[in-house]
């Protein structure tokens, strides 16, 4: 029997723990950790025949009783794939490799769709569930987003589950460069600005990961609009590649395939398809998520009438531009899922000003500058929260903002403020849109956001 290692027993590594023992492999599982949750999941597993070692740092001493006996070491996203002790499982001959790679041993045979870029992959990923949902295909979606691809693929083995049409996977880059053998039917990259740079190092490095998706995709679909994914579309046989755009360009960049014309109709060359009203989200970049999902059910083999009636009910993502209602007659929306500068900004650009802007969070490397321009021209005033309040604080101010700027320790504070603020400045919005990570006071954006939704409905107007 062929044994791997599973490192970590959070969602990834528990779900390919399982998976890989549904599969007749004896699994061991090593984690860091020895809390009481962890004492739970683990007895949990323990009741399925798999070994769980807690308390074992991520350090080539924690393998050695395997040294021998393992093929192979998996990983999840939180685990750099350039981390010392993986360099020296590699020299000692193991195949490391991720939990996505698991999952797609195990989905070989369905049809994926992997969808990736920095902003927007959640938003396409939902909207794409939901119109191939609507044409009556088995498409669930999993991932970043929704199910880890193991717990999907392991419902699918044991029959709990229908065997999908598609699977509809949301990729980040963690998740991407370790699984290099995932070749998606229809890939989908969204955009592309610097971030995780603090993993990856450089933005060259970050691109190149996304790239290898799409290049690795039978049929890639391409966001024409973003300058650095047109800029860097390289060799690929242009042939192949399925563009999109809400613009017009010029000759020398060739005509996108799908595009929003004049006359505000969704269209493929000559072809009108559906009016580019369809979608009830605001935004070019919904527009822009909107075009990418159509030219992948297009490809999936949707109708156009059917994706447009798709379109017309999708009420939108949680934690993403969320309108949770009014406050003395302001609207207020979740952002959350805004955790870096350029998903904030996005932000901005589709509420009404003037905007009360709650920020701070954990925060993240980046290009801040077209951010803070927003902020200049958009926001009546900002309240600071968490640990990259400070940081936040300082950028904001030498850019010149010379509106009301409060710093709190909490979101609990935060959210006061922000309402009493808005009253004052006659704010058209209030907008939760962090800018940062979540993880120096929630586990993840969704647990900000739904604390952020709960203070927010316990106040808002009836």
């Amino acid at each position: 029997m062929s044994r791997s290692v599973v490192v970590g027993l959070g969602r990834s590594g528990s779900g390919a723990a399982r998976l890989l023992q549904a599969q007749g492999y004896d699994v061991v599982v090593l984690e860091s950790g020895d809390e009481p949750a962890l004492r739970d999941k683990a007895h949990a597993l323990r009741q399925q025949n798999i070994t769980i070692q807690l308390g074992c740092p991520l350090e080539l001493d924690s393998f050695t009783p395997w040294l021998d006996s393992a093929g192979e070491v998996v990983i999840s996203p939180g685990i750099a794939w350039d981390h010392h002790t993986l360099h020296a499982l590699r020299a000692h001959g193991f195949r490391v490799r991720g939990e996505m790679s698991v999952a797609w041993d195990a989905l070989r045979g369905i049809p994926w769709i992997g969808i990736t870029g920095t902003n927007g992959k959640t938003t396409v990923t939902h909207l794409l569930q939901h119109v191939l949902a609507h044409a009556g295909l088995e498409a669930p979606m999993a991932g970043n987003v929704g199910y880890s691809a193991a717990e999907l693929a392991l419902e699918v083995l044991q029959g709990t589950r229908p065997k999908p049409d598609w699977v509809v996977m949301e990729m980040s880059s963690y998740q991407i460069e370790a699984a290099a053998e995932v070749s998606p039917r229809i890939g989908i990259w969204t955009t592309l600005t610097p971030d995780h740079l603090e993993r990856h190092g450089t933005i060259e490095a970050y691109r190149a990961i996304k790239r290898g998706l799409l290049e690795r995709s039978e049929i890639p679909v391409l966001n024409a609009d973003d300058a650095d994914i047109r800029q860097h579309c390289g060799h690929w046989s242009q042939s192949c590649i399925r563009w999109v755009s809400c613009r017009d360009h010029s000759p020398e960049e060739g005509n996108p395939q799908l595009t929003v014309n004049a006359q505000g109709w969704v269209s493929r060359g000559e072809q009108h398809l559906f009016p580019a009203d369809s979608l009830p989200l605001p935004g070019e970049h919904n527009r822009q998520n909107m075009l990418l999902v159509t030219a992948a059910a297009l490809a999936a083999g949707v109708s156009a009438s059917t994706i447009e009636a798709a379109l017309r009910c999708f009420t939108g993502v949680p934690h993403r531009l969320e309108p949770l209602g009014s406050v003395g007659g302001i609207p207020v929306f979740n952002d959350s899922k805004a955790t870096n500068y350029d998903a904030a900004a996005v932000g901005l650009r589709s509420v009404q000003a003037p905007v009360v802007l709650l920020a701070g969070g954990q925060t993240k490397k980046g290009d801040a500058v077209p951010w803070l321009k927003l902020i200049q021209s958009q926001v009546a005033g900002v309240v600071l929260f968490g640990e990259g309040a400070g940081e936040l604080a300082d950028l904001i101010e030498t850019s010149g903002f010379a509106g009301p700027m409060i710093h709190c320790a909490d979101l609990n504070s935060a959210v006061s403020q922000a309402l009493s603020l808005a009253r004052n400045c006659q704010a058209n919005s209030v907008l939760l849109s962090p800018a940062c990570a979540s993880f120096d006071q929630y586990p993840n954006f969704e647990a900000r956001g739904d604390h952020f939704r709960q203070l927010i409905n316990a106040v808002k107007d009836l």
